[in-house]
């Protein structure tokens, strides 16, 4: 039996393949159009670029039809699947064509399957730059998706990974991989097992990073979990040292496992220039708003004529804001970063506030009382008779 198809003013061939897609999936539903769908991809593969996007976008446009949120999902993951089947074959036409799907998607969960496809697809196919951009709209994604946790750790996972492979800054794979982690809070210890590896990663990305001297990652569970972890006790003893210790506490810890450091990947002679800056905020921090030279020149252990040059380098590195006395041989500190902020940075920041508050009354107290005092002479002047 022939069918006839109309094919109005377009191209025949689209008419087709929108007839068929169509059709078979309002008759049988997903199993017979499977392999209609297939059919079509396989087909849309001998045809110029021009015509394979118009094909596809017939296809993709199937998502459209269905009333069940459920069908639609079914479709949009069929046709994703068989557009990213072929990765190093046209990978970014294949991107292109699976942003136009999602574009033409309603349902959130629909959006996100289609979106981690697209991700898969730009990794396999080494055309990641097609995807990074779209990072920047990630709030507006998480919003919108309302993502259970697991879907959560599945998609800052990938990002982290992507930027990692890409010229993206380390910053922004590790803000990733924070995210990934902070997912597991109050986790059976089977779950928090699973971030494991990634909580190493975390440590081990953070240490080495040149630019990076700030974070709260010993609060996080799943990071906790390793200080007495057998197998990576010792990384997490290295963060401490990192985040609340000196360069004598690393050299003590490298002479002990300096293979350790070496199997991560860590170049000693970066870890110290780290530590040395970071010593140097941990001074500004427990001192009385002066350092002395040489208590910077044996902390950073480090020659007399290189202090300066390192106190630059913190200025530079916008860890701490000074003055250096060259005259009285000491810097003088007005603003630190601090390299934690926990319990007790709150409480210092509470005691600081009090007592700007408090001088801030006795200037006002000042003021009004010396108001007064003007006043009173030129009253008693306002009295004496002419």
């Amino acid at each position: 039996m022939t069918t006839v198809v109309p094919t109005s003013e377009e191209d025949p061939t689209l008419s087709v393949v929108r007839f068929t897609a169509e059709m078979s999936w309002a008759d049988a539903g997903p199993d017979v159009a499977e392999g209609q769908v297939s059919r079509l991809c396989v087909e849309a593969q001998e045809s110029s670029e021009k015509d394979l996007e118009c094909v596809y976008t017939v296809i993709c446009n199937l998502v459209t039809k269905p009333e069940s949120l459920d069908q639609v999902h079914e479709i949009a993951e069929l046709v994703s699947t068989k557009v990213t089947q072929q990765p190093n074959d046209k990978p970014a036409f294949r991107l292109k064509i699976l942003f136009n799907l999602y574009n033409l998607l309603e349902s959130p969960y629909s959006q996100y399957s289609v979106y981690m496809k697209a991700l898969n697809l730009a990794v396999n196919g080494k055309v990641t730059e097609h995807v990074v951009p779209s990072f920047k709209k990630m709030d507006n994604f998480l919003r919108e998706w309302n993502l259970g946790v697991t879907d959560q750790r599945e998609l800052f996972l990938a990002v982290a990974n992507i930027l990692k492979e890409s010229r993206s800054s380390a910053k922004d794979s590790f803000k990733y991989l924070v995210k990934y982690l902070v997912t597991f809070s109050g986790e059976d210890a089977l779950t928090m097992n699973e971030a494991k590896e990634q909580a190493v990663r975390t440590i081990i990305e953070f240490v080495k990073a040149s630019d990076m001297f700030q974070g709260d990652l010993l609060d996080l569970p799943a990071i906790a979990q390793l200080e007495k972890d057998a197998k990576y006790a010792l990384v997490h003893q290295l963060l401490k040292i990192f985040l609340t210790q000196r360069l004598d506490a690393y050299m003590d810890f490298h002479a002990a496992n300096s293979t350790l450091l070496q199997s991560y990947g860590l170049v000693h002679e970066d870890c110290i220039a780290k530590m040395r800056l970071m010593s140097l905020v941990d001074l500004g921090s427990n001192q009385s708003g002066q350092i002395p030279y040489p208590l910077i020149r044996d902390t950073l252990q480090i020659e007399d004529n290189e202090v300066e040059l390192w106190v630059v380098k913190a200025i530079t590195a916008k860890l701490i804001d000074c003055k250096i006395d060259q005259m009285n041989q000491v810097v003088v500190v007005s603003q630190i970063k601090e390299r934690v902020f926990g319990q007790h940075q709150w409480q210092s920041l509470r005691t600081k506030l009090a007592t700007w508050r408090d001088n801030i009354g006795n200037v006002i107290s000042t003021i009004q009382a010396n108001k007064i005092t003007e006043d009173v002479p030129q009253a008693v002047q306002g009295l004496t008779p002419h």
